[in-house]
């Protein structure tokens, strides 16, 4: 997928087979965790500043070498768009990678830090995986597949909540200062005061939250491709929904709104200062 492309249409037919891309997505996310936790608060984890001043660390570059490196192995005609390594190939099947989500915090030594692996086909993300080795947790899902977690060693299947009023909700946003940068503080302003309760969670764990059905909304500003396409299988396998702020279906538009689809809607009306309507209903 060329970065700014739009193109996320989940209604659109699919019947390819992917459990053996799956498999492999897992593989890569073994791989990377590997990397990543044998440096993981190391004192001496070399730290470096990127162009656009965000930090990248020794093991950052490793892990995607590591994915990159498996990848030739077992799919050389696919194409791969990492975040520290950039576009390879010109497949309509692209390995979209984050090698490490969260890196202010992996050098800071908390927990809270994912490896993003999707596959996207004809620009959609098809395969996506979240793993969060400091603290043993996994998630994953493919189309027609289902999402799944692990808990307690065995598969366990997500569904999102059934929440279906904005008021009884949960939001998580990244940060007040993202929102402002944005120019979007005052939707902030209006979707805290709409719901139940609102935390900054933070990077990816708020979606696998959603994916749960412990959260109703997630939404943020200033996303890459490779920030958030691991994250939209499981929300769509999971029953949600995910869209850009302006209610688009990209991930190129630099923002995410993912909810659990029955409130999808509302949420959006609140953001945009729009009148309410009320929510779908929802098919389970």
């Amino acid at each position: 997928m060329t970065p700014g492309k739009s193109a996320l249409d989940f209604a659109s037919p699919f019947d390819g087979n992917l459990e053996d891309d799956l498999l492999l997505a897992l593989r890569l996310a073994d791989a990377a965790d590997t990397v990543t936790m044998a440096k993981f608060d190391d004192p001496d984890l070399d730290i470096s500043t990127k162009s656009d001043a965000t930090h990248v660390t020794e093991a950052d570059l490793a892990a995607e070498r590591a994915i990159r490196s498996l990848l030739e192995a077992e799919r050389p005609t696919d194409g791969v768009f990492g975040e520290e390594f950039g576009i390879t190939g010109t497949s309509t099947r692209q390995w979209i990678i984050d090698p490490i989500d969260g890196t202010a915090n992996y050098l800071k030594g908390i927990p809270m830090w994912t490896t993003l692996i999707s596959l996207a086909i004809d620009g959609v993300p098809r395969v996506g995986v979240v793993s969060q080795p400091a603290i043993g947790r996994r998630w994953w899902a493919a189309t027609h597949l289902g999402a799944w977690t692990n808990t307690d060693g065995e598969p366990r299947r997500l569904g999102v909540s059934n929440v279906s009023t904005v008021a009884e909700a949960s939001f998580s946003f990244q940060s007040i200062e993202q929102w402002d940068d944005a120019g979007r503080l005052e939707s902030l302003v209006r979707l805290t005061r709409s719901v139940w309760r609102d935390r900054g969670y933070g990077d990816a764990w708020p979606y696998m939250l959603l994916a749960e059905g412990r959260l109703e909304l997630v939404a943020e500003f200033d996303v890459k491709e490779y920030d958030i396409a691991a994250i939209v299988p499981i929300i769509f396998e999971a029953g949600g929904m995910f869209t850009a702020f302006n209610g688009e279906h990209t991930i190129a538009d630099r923002s995410s709104f993912a909810s659990n689809g029955i409130l999808h809607d509302s949420f959006l009306a609140v953001a945009h200062n729009a009148p309410l309507t009320a929510p779908a209903e929802s098919s389970s």
